[in-house]
């Protein structure tokens, strides 16, 4: 079976390799090692003043980045499931929160974030997805970033990068914690988040001192020696370690401009084929399309080919479909489900299978990665 779903990634084999030694203590100077490399490779790709590695999924980061770094009152985007938990995470924490609220296809724009801040003088942090992957779509969080900080520095802009990290370069000029998650393009099983922070953002979480379990001043106390305040997640981390040494060996470079080629390949292939591209402003990390037969294409896809593919969610679900192009996937691969989708659609008498959807996708891939 061929995992395909914008998270859980599959595990390559020499990640798996690296995860499969025997079990060493957290508290020793064997792990330490392996979690000074791991902690530098990820402050080289990131390009962020601190990092730290959290024994939690995202939503865990998403908390601890919220409460550390907001005092008085939040601005979020939501345009999706990811986008209304920053929301519901200020509510769970009586923290006033401003919304502003899209359709899952529709990204923000500048001017309705730069109006809420105007009205909401108060406001001292900002959260946004990179990517909102319940529906593939890609904010201009770059371009709000740097207005954000134009008018106000002391404002924190949380970026939950999640569905983004590993994916393609960041732009962290104007942000404070940047999130990423295990799962994701780190092609690691679930159970990991990752913060990165700026300086402003260190100073201001050393001088709130706020939480337990996720308290980050204590995390970056503990972390910047080597070890975790709590139980540290040491089997994912072995296998993060892994997968930056591999993907430094590649370069970093060289696999955010695969993915890039691949994701819009596939879009292009999709849609040569009568598919709809859902997002106004799809994300690189996955393809997603609109189809009001969707539940009947994955369940064929799933059966027929061995390709699983993501649905969608609340009123999405059994609209669209969704296929992953975070991590270091095999060429062979993605045309195996580009094929597998023009298939599928012969299967239930939508059009004739000629090929063209592979055809189109080679031709855009090979011309948009270089080769």
């Amino acid at each position: 079976m061929l995992l395909f779903t914008p998270g859980p990634t599959p595990v390559p084999e020499f990640v798996r390799s690296a995860m499969n030694t025997p079990t060493i203590h957290h508290r020793t100077a064997e792990f330490e090692a392996i979690f000074k490399t791991t902690r530098e490779l990820l402050k080289e790709m990131l390009k962020m003043q601190e990092v730290l590695m959290l024994a939690s999924s995202g939503s865990g980061a998403l908390e601890a980045s919220l409460i550390s770094l907001c005092s008085k009152k939040v601005l979020t985007i939501n345009s999706g499931k990811f986008g209304e938990r920053f929301g519901k995470i200020a509510r769970a924490f009586n923290i006033p929160c401003v919304e502003i609220k899209n359709e899952w296809d529709t990204p923000v724009s500048l001017r309705e974030v730069m109006n809420a801040i105007q009205e909401n003088p108060d406001i001292d942090a900002f959260c946004i997805q990179a990517c909102e992957s319940a529906g593939g779509l890609r904010h201009p969080y770059e371009e709000i970033a740097k207005a954000i900080k134009a008018h106000n520095p002391d404002i924190m802009v949380i970026v939950d990068a999640i569905t983004a990290m590993g994916v393609e370069p960041l732009d962290v000029s104007c942000v404070d914690a940047l999130i990423g998650g295990s799962q994701k393009a780190f092609m690691l099983p679930p159970g990991m988040s990752i913060i990165a922070l700026s300086q402003s953002a260190i100073n201001k979480i050393e001088q709130r001192d706020v939480g337990f379990y996720f308290n980050l001043k204590t995390e970056l106390k503990n972390q910047r020696k080597n070890t975790t305040a709590w139980t540290a997640p040491t089997t994912i981390i072995i296998g993060l370690c892994a997968f930056l040494e591999q993907a430094k060996k590649i370069g970093f470079e060289k696999i955010y401009r695969e993915t890039k080629a691949r994701s819009l390949a596939c879009d292009e292939a999709m849609m040569a084929i009568n598919l709809k591209v859902y997002p106004k402003i799809p994300a690189i990390s996955m393809t997603t399309i609109y189809d009001e037969q969707s539940d009947e294409i994955r369940k064929i896809l799933k059966n027929d080919f061995q390709v699983n593919i993501a649905g969608g969610q609340d009123f999405l679900k059994g609209k669209i479909f969704r296929i992953n192009q975070m991590g270091i996937i095999p060429l062979s691969e993605i045309a195996w489900v580009v094929n597998a989708v023009e298939l599928t659609l012969d299967k239930i008498n939508r059009r004739t299978f000629n090929g063209l959807a592979n055809q189109v996708f080679l031709e855009q891939y090979l011309r948009l990665s270089g080769y």
